[in-house]
């Protein structure tokens, strides 16, 4: 594949622009949904590194209706791009751990909106019942869906580390039944977990690469205030990637990734006020940039690795 404006991995921007030839912004939304791991189904207190919003920190309002929450973030949208098309976030908690009756009541409402081509979900690979399988069934053959499973690692150790509460074998399933129903799948993976080596982080990537998936999230660990995580930060001082080891990480994952594979987020978006470390972070476009000069230096791209074993 050849990648557009030189970045030598396939954007998401790329993908959506191919596939709707129009600019597609996500509105984030916020349904105030919980999480198996924080009501005690599963475990308490949420994954260690999950704030008090539950990765919804640039999600809607959770006191707004979720249309009121779409259009007020639309609006700001359009100033921006005055031509754009629209996806729905479900960005916030476990956005499937609830009855079918009640997603339909905050999915349904989304698509019924103005040039809304799509629905994006957020959810766990543990949370996702057969009755609301074969809803999200139904939805996918009315709108452009995709399932956004959090992983993080393969490795139970650290896994059971951050509070995960899941199975790798949980995950493997759920990817298999979600493509069984033709419904797209997106991985989200943490560089830079406690204890984690770089070469972990590549196992988890090998490991999704040989997986029916169509594009990954991949993040860096970010340590907020007044989470579980930044409490055992102050007293272990475990290490925090510094940006060059970072970059160089990322750098190693995308070379061994197929080159279909959608690349949907390759650094984190931290609430300022509330980060710790590493406040390398705040510079969003420094560290896209870094990661694009070191991959023009290495002469390398998307799945180069894989060509080589071929």
């Amino acid at each position: 594949m050849t990648f557009s404006n030189n970045l030598r991995y396939y954007t998401l921007d790329t993908f959506y622009k191919e596939k709707f030839n129009s600019k597609i912004a996500k509105v984030s939304l916020n349904c105030n949904f919980t999480c198996p791991n924080r009501d005690g189904t599963k475990g308490v207190g949420g994954c260690i590194y999950c704030s008090s919003l539950k990765s919804g920190d640039f999600a809607g309002d959770k006191e707004k209706d979720i249309v009121e929450q779409f259009n007020d973030i639309k609006l700001i949208m359009l100033n921006k791009w005055k031509d754009a098309k629209f996806i729905g976030y479900f960005q916030a908690g476990t956005n499937t751990y609830a009855s079918v009756d009640k997603l339909k009541s905050v999915f349904e409402p989304i698509l019924k909106l103005d040039n809304v081509v799509g629905l994006n979900i957020a959810t766990r690979p543990d949370s996702i019942t057969d009755e609301c399988l074969n809803y999200l069934s139904d939805l996918n053959k009315k709108t452009y869906l995709t399932i956004e499973l959090g992983l993080q690692t393969i490795h139970d150790k650290t896994s059971e580390l951050i509070n995960r509460c899941h199975t790798l074998d949980e995950f493997k399933n759920m990817v298999l039944k979600l493509r069984e129903r033709n419904i797209n799948v997106v991985v989200h993976i943490i560089n830079g977990l406690p204890y984690e080596t770089k070469e972990m982080m590549l196992e988890t990537v090998k490991y999704l690469n040989n997986l029916d998936i169509q594009g990954i999230k991949i993040h860096m660990l970010h340590i907020l205030k007044n989470t579980k995580i930044a409490e055992m930060y102050e007293k272990e001082k475990f290490h925090i990637l510094t940006k060059e080891e970072y970059i160089d990480i990322v750098v190693s994952q995308l070379e061994l990734l197929r080159d279909d594979i959608v690349i949907h987020r390759i650094t984190g978006d931290p609430k300022v006020d509330d980060l710790i470390e590493p406040t390398w972070l705040v510079k969003k476009f420094v560290v896209l940039n870094d990661i694009l000069k070191e991959m023009k230096r290495r002469d390398t791209y998307q799945g180069k690795l894989i060509k080589k074993d071929n």
